[in-house]
């Protein structure tokens, strides 16, 4: 395998950049798009379909990178995303937009998944850890980017630009990747396991779909959830027969092993936090502390700060320790983070937002690296493109999941601290447009249900990083130097 660094880092950080920004910058321009196309009552699938159709091809793409070559099949999942953001620009309905998202979502499923796994294949261990940093990094660099490059596209030119910008930069990507990375292969005759891709497509279509489009608390809820789950576990149980008859099944035997399953719930449960840190330490910031949006944008730049600075130096630590020690290191420091968020009140000083955030993100900085580098190493080449998918699927889920569940901890406990105030009616989801039908519902006590609630979801992050303390202590030691 023949390769030019520079230009390759160069593009896989342009095709992350692709994927990260986009979240922030579709946040922020749903108020334009809704008064646009008239939909508000459909502006929640634009976001699920897109995280949806991304989770269902995730394990797809890492099964065709192991078979025809990581360039041509992340090339390829760029061009789909190009092609749904270029539709996206174009649409002049809601249901135009959500199809078009969903097509977005096709495309990004290729890009985390098959650029960490051209990093496991081309990079030494210890280079591995400061170009995943990076990579990680440029997520933060996109949430603090997004919401200002949204801003000026939309006040200047409409929201239409917001996906007509990424064209540039998704082909400027494809040129680099083609042009310095050169795979050779074995070529012979390959069989794609086209049932088994169906089925477990299916399977997360249905599993999702309890956490994404389910979140109404009526009589039919509970038959929804019954009938959505034995549906998964009967496709789930038809994708194990199909795999084990398959002659190239979309996930071999070989990448469950002991430290990858392991590793596999790790991640399920610190994206769980991280996307819960991502979603309510700005609430926090903003409704409680009532900071404006882009001073809370700034307070969150702790958290990227340590984490590329503990990711360009974990390669040694990897080196001389060992996958286990690393892992449980830093989800110990996840667990006193978390600890200290629960200490956050009402009144808590700014200063103690950055310190702990700067921790948080030593933390994720930390596991999040070191897992990656861990199942990199823990299956042979041909195998890693489908790691690192069942790795990348798990870590979605885990994201899903958790801010479901996050969000009805949430707005329960919204509920009930207005129910513990004698208040009766109120409902989470148009909490400050309550204020108007309760008059004795007042900004202070807003902001007092609020951090209670919030406590609440610190106190499961706690939870969670005490899970995945357990976790690490039964993870095998393995980790050994790799790069091909």
């Amino acid at each position: 395998m023949v390769i030019r660094r520079t230009s390759l880092v160069t593009a896989l950080m342009l095709a992350m950049f692709l994927a990260a920004v986009e979240g922030t910058i579709v946040t922020l321009a749903t108020p334009s798009i809704v008064k646009d196309l008239q939909g508000f009552e459909l502006i929640s699938l634009v976001f699920s379909v897109y995280l949806l159709t991304s989770a269902v091809s995730t394990p797809i793409y890492g099964k065709l990178a192991d078979l025809y070559g990581r360039k041509n099949v992340l090339s390829i999942g760029i061009f789909i995303f190009l092609a749904g953001s270029f539709l996206c620009g174009l649409a002049q309905s809601m249901l135009m937009l959500i199809v078009f998202r969903a097509v977005q979502g096709l495309g990004a499923g290729s890009i985390y998944t098959v650029s960490f796994t051209v990093i496991g294949d081309v990079f030494s261990l210890e280079e591995r850890s400061k170009i995943q940093g990076g990579l990680s990094m440029v997520w933060g660099v996109a949430a603090l980017v997004g919401p200002f490059l949204g801003g000026f596209l939309i006040d200047v030119l409409s929201w239409h630009w917001i996906f007509f910008i990424n064209i540039p930069f998704g082909l400027l990507a494809v040129i680099l990747l083609q042009r310095a990375l050169k795979e050779t292969f074995e070529k012979k005759e390959r069989r794609v396991d086209y049932a088994g891709a169906v089925t477990l497509s299916l399977a997360m279509v249905v599993f999702l779909s309890i956490f994404l489009f389910n979140q109404n608390q009526d009589s039919n809820r509970a038959l929804f959830l019954a009938g959505s789950s034995v549906t998964t576990i009967i496709l789930l149980l038809a994708f194990y027969r199909i795999e084990r008859k398959a002659q190239e099944p979309m996930m071999p035997s070989a990448i469950f092993t002991k430290t990858s399953v392991i590793v596999n719930l790790m991640s399920f449960m610190v994206y769980a936090v991280l996307m819960g840190v991502n979603v309510y330490l700005p609430i926090y910031l903003q409704n409680i502390l009532e900071y404006r949006p882009t001073a809370a944008g700034l307070a969150m730049l702790p958290l990227s700060l340590s984490w590329l600075i503990v990711s360009f130096i974990l390669g040694k630590f990897l080196i001389k320790y060992g996958g286990k020690a690393v892992t449980l290191v830093f989800n110990t420091i996840l667990l006193i983070s978390a600890l200290l968020l629960s200490t956050l009140g009402v009144d808590s000083p700014i200063l103690w937002v950055l310190i702990y955030g700067f921790i948080i993100g030593i933390a994720f900085g930390g596991v999040v690296t070191a897992l990656t580098v861990i199942i990199q190493d823990s299956v042979e080449y041909n195998n890693r493109g489908a790691a690192m998918a069942a790795n990348a699927l798990l870590r979605t889920l885990g994201q899903t999941i958790g801010i479901s569940v996050f969000g009805n901890i949430f707005n329960l406990y919204i509920t009930k601290y207005f129910v513990q105030q004698g208040i009766e009616g109120v409902n989470p989801s148009n909490l400050y447009q309550s204020a108007a039908v309760h008059p004795a519902l007042t900004a202070e006590q807003i902001r007092l249900s609020l951090n209670s609630s919030i406590h609440v979801i610190f106190i499961a992050f706690i939870i969670l990083s005490c899970l995945a303390i357990a976790l690490s202590i039964a993870m095998p030691k393995m980790i050994r130097d790799g790069g091909e």
